[in-house]
Parts: C-alpha cells; structure tokens; sequence
C-alpha cells in the first residue's frame, strides 16, 4: 500500500467544498432576536474533519450539506430567507473542535449545528452549544451521546455504533459459528462505544473477549496489535476504527498469514475507500450498515440524477457520508419550512418532533421524532466487502 494512496485517503480525495468564512451577514440593523436568523438569512454551521484521518467522511458530507442548501437556495429559499453554512474544519481533534464551535457560536452566530462529525468532537462541544441554545442536528456520529441523555437541543436519525455492533456480533455467532472475539478499538469516546457493544453482547451470549488492544486516531503501524489479537486465538475482531485504521490492521493480519479470523467494523468503517483499497486489500471484510453504499450503476433514476449532480458539483464520487450529509440537510430544510415565518428555537424544534415516517431518497430508515424521542431510526444491516464494493449479507434489523 502506497503513502501517496494513503495520504488521498487521509485527505478524503480532495476538497470539493469551500468554507463560507467570517461573521454572518446579518447586521444590527435587521438583526432579530433568534440568532443566526435574520429577514434573509438562516445561518447554520457545521464543524467536520475536512483534513484529517476522517476526511473521507468530513469531505463528502460538507459537500453534500452544501449541495442541498444551494438547492433550497436557488428555489428561493425558505419563507424568503437563504440558507448560509459555514463549514469550519476540525481535523478529527477536540481542540480543533472547540475552536471551530466558539467561532461558530460567538462569531457567526450560528442557529443549528447540522451534521458535526466526531464522537469526541461533538462531545466536547456540547454543553458550550447547548448554553447558547443551538440544536445539534444529525451528528456523523453514532454514539448514544448524540441522543442520550435526552435534551431537547439533540437530534440524532440511526442506529448507535452500541446498538450496531451488538446486532452483529449476534449474526456473527449465530450465522458464522464465532466461539470467542477479540476488540481492537480507538482509544477515544467513539472506540469506546464500539467496545461497550460488542463487550455486552458478548457477556449477554456468553461468549469470551479474549483479547483488546486499542491505539491511537493517528497511529499508522498496528503490528504490535495484531500480532497480540493473533496469540489470543480468537476468531472474530471488533473493530472501533475508521478509515485508515481499518485497511491496515486488517491489511497487516492478512499479508501475516492470519486468514482464519473475521473482522466486524462499527458504521464508521462502512465507506466505500474502505471497500476500494486496490489490489483487494479489504476483500471479505464486515461492517455494520445503516443506509446502503450508493453505486451509480445500481442506483434508482432518482438516485443516479442526484449522483451525477454530485460529481458535476465536486468533481468526485459520493460516498456514504454524502448521504448522511444531503440526508441531515434535507431533514433541516423540511423543520425550517414546518416552523414557519417565525423562526425560533422553540418553533423548529417543534417542527423536527412533528417529522413522522421520512424516507430519504437512498432507501435508508424510516424516521419519526417526537417530543420525547429524537432518536430517529434504529435499524442496521451487516454487510461485506466483495470484489471492491460493499454488498448487503443481512436485512436491515432494529436489535
């Protein structure tokens, strides 16, 4: 595996995206009381890994939060006012995040958060975001801390990364026969999660971890970690990584010999440059779904239109956190225009609890919210890598 090809990954194949700096428009002058929110402008922020080891998700989902607000915009808008997102790169660390939010909050004055990327990230963010009351919308996160504890400023759509990897390990023993598993994980808020499930649903079938071993976001050689796992003879491995620390443990187990092992990544891992590593590098690999890989030749007329909308945009192919992203957006939209010409915290907040069986366009969940559930859907799907894509080996299931 090349440095050159593992840098394009790193930086999620290019920036199609460009960030909306500096202050909102919005002046004193016509400035209401609701920030961010003026007679022509709705200012939402988001911060996400545009060049980090997430980028590949960070990238594609700004871009497509972008693509969807220009929608909106060049149909005139919502109730008169144009949509305008600032987008502020985190580079998946905290205090890059926290930098990006006290811009956002303090100089932007920003009305939502839609589609923040990262476990820790929106986690060390939150009660700062939540003192000046902007929601947050849609996180690419599926940490249970995206919508537990309850409050009403957090709105999250999916499965948790818990909730996941416990309907796969459940599938794994059942379907595949695994008699004992091992954990490899990041040592962060988001690996953390990954743990927690599949240490669970191991306890809950009686079924051994032998073995975890976990490293950091950035760290690049996984020899010591695997060469572990493999003394502990496990069967199956957990995996509480991304992109880049995906393809090379596994890469490594397999280039070592370790053949008679599977691997189950969390949602996190489901991307299509992990399924794409040429030369088959991830061949066989299995990760939790929560809305299919899109594939232009596969796709739906619907589906195909908007791809090739994307890549005429972006120059690119989008990839799942597209989806997320345009799929966040698209949400956004249809609250702002349900709360009406008089746009409050109160009343968009509201206008999300009203939401009641959305489809996106992808085929993902049906979601419904409520003044006491902002989880929107919880249902995942195992999938697999085969011939450089990801296929589907299991229905969506709510564990």
């Amino acid at each position: 595996m090349s440095k050159s090809w593992l840098s394009a990954c790193a930086l999620g194949l290019g920036f199609g995206v460009g960030l909306a700096g500096g202050m909102a428009t919005a002046n004193a002058a016509d400035a209401m009381s609701v920030h961010g929110v003026t007679k022509t402008e709705i200012v939402l922020g988001m911060h996400t890994d545009l060049s980090g080891v997430a980028a590949s998700y960070g990238v594609s989902s700004a871009n497509a939060v972008r693509m969807r607000a220009d929608e909106v915009n060049e149909a005139g808008g919502i109730h008169g006012r144009k949509i305008h997102v600032i987008i502020e790169d985190n580079q998946y660390q905290v205090p890059r995040a926290v930098q990006a939010v006290n811009k956002l909050l303090h100089r932007d004055h920003i009305f939502a958060m839609v589609a923040p990327l990262g476990t820790p990230m929106n986690m060390a963010v939150f009660d700062d975001q939540f003192k000046e009351n902007v929601p947050n919308l849609f996180p690419l996160s599926a940490a249970r801390q995206m919508y537990l504890p309850f409050n009403r400023l957090k709105f999250y759509g999916a499965a948790s990364y818990y909730d996941e990897m416990r309907s796969g390990l459940k599938w794994m023993v059942e379907h595949k026969g695994k008699k004992s598993i091992c954990m490899m994980y990041q040592d962060t808020d988001f690996g953390k999660e990954v743990y927690e499930g599949m240490r669970d649903q191991a306890a809950a079938m009686k079924i051994p971890l032998v073995e975890s071993v976990t490293h950091k976001p950035t760290d690049q050689d996984f020899t010591p970690q695997i060469t572990k796992l493999r003394a502990a003879k496990c069967d199956l491995v957990g995996m509480g990584t991304i992109v880049r620390d995906t393809i090379i443990p596994y890469s490594t187990a397999r280039k070592t010999g370790w053949t008679d092992v599977d691997f189950l990544g969390s949602a996190a891992t489901y991307d299509q440059i992990v399924a794409g590593v040429p030369g088959g590098v991830t061949e066989g690999f299995y990760a939790m779904g929560l809305t299919e890989q899109v594939y232009r030749d596969t796709a739906s007329p619907t589906v195909a239109n908007w791809f090739d909308r994307y890549k005429a945009k972006f120059n690119q192919d989008p990839n799942i956190g597209a989806v997320y992203g345009y799929v966040a957006m698209d949400l956004t939209v249809i609250a702002l225009d349900r709360a009406g010409t008089n746009l409050t915290t109160d009343s968009f907040i509201k206008a999300l609890e009203s939401i009641d069986g959305y489809r996106d366009i992808f085929g993902g969940p049906t979601q419904s919210y409520s003044a006491t559930k902002h989880q929107g859907a919880n249902s995942s799907f195992v999938a697999q890598v085969k011939s450089g894509r990801w296929t589907r080996v299991t229905d969506p299931v709510i564990y």
